[in-house]
C-alpha cells in the first residue's frame, strides 16, 4: 500500500510518519501531484496558522489537487479546518470539501484547548473498536461547528466537530498521532479503507 503524507511545509508530519510506521507501514513526504493523486491513501496534516498553510498549498497547486483525490483522504487538525469553506483564523478561504466555515472560540475559555477530550457520537468506520467516550489529543483554538458532515464530537465551551466526514474524505480536529492507542486504531481504521 502507498501511503502519501503531503509536505507542504504546515504540518506535524514526523510524528504521523513515525505513528504509521508503528502499524507495521511506510509513508512517504510528497508534495507531488502526480505522486499524490498515485497513492492508495492520502494524509493531509497540519500545524500552524490557516492563511499561510492555504497560500503554501495554493503557491504549490495543491490547492486544486486535494478536492479531485477519489482515494481515502485524512486531514488532521489544520488539515482538516483548510478542508472546510472558510477559517476565522486570517479570514481565509479553504479547500471547500466540507461545507462548513471553522470559527473560534470565545474568550470565555482558554485558548487554544490544549490536552486530552473526549470524544461521543461517533459515525463511520473511521471509529470503528473505538467506544464513544474515549479521550484523544487536541490542540487548537478553532473549531468547525457541528454540521451535516460530523461524525464525532467533542465539548469545550460548546460541542463541535472532533471529526468530519464525506465520501472519500474524513478529517479529525484532534491528533491521532498523538492520542495512544486510539489514535493508533483510528490510523488503522484510515489505512484499512
Amino acid at each position: 500500500m502507498r501511503i502519501v503524507i503531503i509536505n507542504y511545509g504546515a504540518g506535524n508530519i514526523q510524528s504521523i510518519k513515525f505513528a504509521i510506521k508503528r502499524l507495521g507501514y511506510d509513508a512517504v513526504l510528497s508534495s507531488d501531484p502526480e505522486e499524490i493523486k498515485a497513492a492508495d491513501k492520502v494524509i493531509f496534516p497540519g500545524v500552524g496558522e490557516a492563511s499561510s498553510a492555504m497560500k503554501k498549498l495554493r503557491e504549490s497547486g495543491l490547492d486544486k489537487i486535494i478536492p479531485q483525490l477519489k482515494q481515502p483522504v485524512l486531514g488532521i487538525c489544520l488539515g482538516m479546518q483548510l478542508m472546510c469553506n472558510s477559517s476565522e483564523e486570517g479570514k481565509t478561504y479553504g479547500l471547500g470539501i466540507f461545507n462548513v466555515d471553522v470559527v473560534r472560540f470565545s474568550n470565555s475559555v482558554k485558548v487554544p484547548q490544549i490536552g486530552w477530550n473526549r470524544i461521543t457520537d461517533l459515525k463511520t468506520q473511521l471509529f470503528k473498536g473505538v467506544s464513544g467516550g474515549e479521550h484523544i489529543y487536541l490542540v487548537h483554538s478553532f473549531y468547525a461547528p457541528l454540521c451535516e458532515y460530523t461524525i464525532a464530537i467533542a465539548d469545550y465551551e460548546l460541542q463541535y466537530s472532533a471529526a468530519l466526514g464525506k465520501t472519500n474524505f474524513y478529517g479529525t480536529q484532534f491528533h491521532p498521532e498523538k492520542s495512544s492507542t486510539v489514535g493508533a486504531q483510528i490510523l488503522q481504521n484510515f489505512l484499512e479503507m
